[in-house]
């Protein structure tokens, strides 16, 4: 299990010349195991992303006990990355393409003014927020369906239909928050800071509930809302 802060990292996977999530663990895994490690990710997440429950795999043949990874691993990686766990796996295993589902989070600061200590992890946002009507328009997201119309441009994803599993607006804590939480089998490219940026809307009366319905119904990104900024966005749990 890895934890990251995002804020300095160009994302998860790996880019010459940036920093990335993925380099860090494989130079420190590298030197923890005494060979070549190479990782795979469960999820590739942005530039500026968090994760409370990232996952990797990795295939190695050095000594170390399993359960002496993390330890190992808290001298080498940087304070902004933290490995909790570590397991055996099947050799089957992949840490991406055996998951059954992943859960993310995206946090709103609802305040007049900003707050120093939540600028790097929720968006600010002037309230007061429609909460009803945006979960009048997060119910009709939940389901399967073709989410075409919340997806990123540049996405390489097969097909667009997804199963979102839930799609809830929490409280807290520590202050104004608000979170949305969606758990689905999978997720488009951008797709969950598409829903945030959505919902936003609604919740500021920008958009009616039903246009996210019918933006849903016809697949037209126009009628979606705007894609948040990434520092709002978490990966919470992959799940097996």
């Amino acid at each position: 299990m890895v934890q990251y802060e995002g804020t300095a990292y160009a994302g998860f996977q790996r880019q010459k010349g940036l920093p990335t999530i993925q380099e860090e663990l494989e130079k420190a895994l590298s030197v923890c195991c005494g060979e070549p490690v190479r990782v795979v990710g469960a999820g590739r997440t942005d530039a500026g992303v968090h994760a409370r429950g990232q996952v990797v795999s990795f295939f190695t043949g050095g000594t170390i006990p399993t359960d002496r990874i993390p330890w190992a691993l808290a001298t080498l990686l940087p304070p902004d990355i933290v490995v909790t766990a570590a397991e055996e796996v099947s050799p089957t295993f992949h840490a991406r393409y055996s998951a059954r589902g992943k859960v993310y989070s995206y946090t709103f600061w609802v305040a007049t003014f900003p707050s120093p200590f939540w600028r790097r992890y929720a968006l600010h946002v002037r309230g007061p927020l429609h909460r009803a009507a945006m979960e009048q328009a997060a119910a009709a997201l939940v389901g399967r369906h073709d989410f075409r119309a919340f997806r990123g441009e540049g996405s390489a994803a097969r097909t667009t239909v997804r199963t979102l599993r839930r799609l809830d607006l929490e409280e807290g804590p520590g202050g104004p928050v608000l979170r949305l939480v969606a758990e689905a089998d999978g997720f488009l490219y951008h797709m969950v800071r598409t829903l945030a940026g959505t919902l936003l809307e609604v919740g500021r009366g920008r958009m009616p509930p039903e246009q996210v319905e019918q933006a849903l119904r016809i697949g037209d990104r126009a009628l979606a809302g705007p894609t948040l900024p990434a520092h709002g966005l978490c990966l919470e749990q992959v799940i097996y």
